[in-house]
């Protein structure tokens, strides 16, 4: 029987899970995305113009950005005011983003146009990466379905749904979706991006401490499937919801 966690989870178990729409009145698309403690605001804005290595060709393009505000974590982070200079990490983590969300999108249909998600988490509890990709995804269907709405393009340009969690080994259990508690002492951290056809975008797995097995290692990917299922099924009910109303 499963050791009930620090928050009272069982260990195949998710966080409570938002997903709030229009969120920002501006952006084309936009939510905030809860992880049980962990919030973002995900914006999807809309640019008719695309990136020097796409222009002529007739395709579109999407990107991502990714930051946190000063006190989203327990201690007060400064802010990166040098437009020069990047934090490594908040780099890693939109790229990450962007490869996520890229990877289902048909650039032909979208045209040579940029939707940029911005990924602002306004509180960490772990996951912020996972949950910025599954609320991000969620925005830029939002955004798309404008462009359709005002006959910019002939249809919605996405080929799959998508969405990410965290896994861990911790103190010998198999978890899904990490608070932040569980994830610093994480002997094996892995985060999986995931299709609703169960193909697989990314898998980023390290061992914290040491060398971790094989059998653990697919015991995880498994665990995070069937967490992506789950979560990729609230997405879908978020953006029906709109459709029946």
């Amino acid at each position: 029987m499963d050791n009930l966690r620090v928050d009272g989870r069982k260990n195949d178990e998710l966080r409570n899970i938002r997903i709030i729409r229009d969120y920002n009145k501006y952006a084309e698309g936009s939510v905030l995305v809860e992880f049980g403690d962990t919030k973002i605001i995900c914006t999807a804005s809309v640019e008719e113009k695309v990136p020097l290595f796409r222009k002529g060709t007739g395709e579109g393009w999407v990107t991502a950005e990714y930051d946190m505000l000063p006190r989203a974590t327990m201690t007060r982070n400064n802010r990166d005011r040098n437009a020069l200079r990047i934090n490594g990490r908040s780099n890693e983590i939109q790229r990450f983003i962007g490869r996520s969300l890229r990877s289902v999108i048909d650039f032909k249909l979208l045209g040579e146009r940029t939707i940029t998600i911005d990924c602002d988490v306004i509180q960490a509890d772990g996951g912020t990466r996972t949950a910025a990709i599954t609320g991000g995804f969620v925005a830029l269907m939002d955004a798309c379905s404008v462009l359709v709405n005002n006959k910019i393009i002939n249809e919605i340009p996405v080929m799959d749904f998508v969405a990410a969690i965290s896994v861990g080994y911790v103190e010998g259990q198999e978890l899904l979706d990490l608070c932040y508690a569980e994830d610093s002492k994480a002997t094996v951290d892995m985060n999986v991006v995931m299709t609703a056809s169960g193909q697989l975008i990314e898998v980023q797995a390290t061992g914290e401490e040491r060398p971790f097995d094989r059998k653990v290692f697919d015991n995880l990917l498994d665990l995070a499937q069937k967490g992506i299922e789950n979560i990729i099924d609230i997405q879908k009910n978020v953006l029906l919801c709109r459709e029946k109303s």
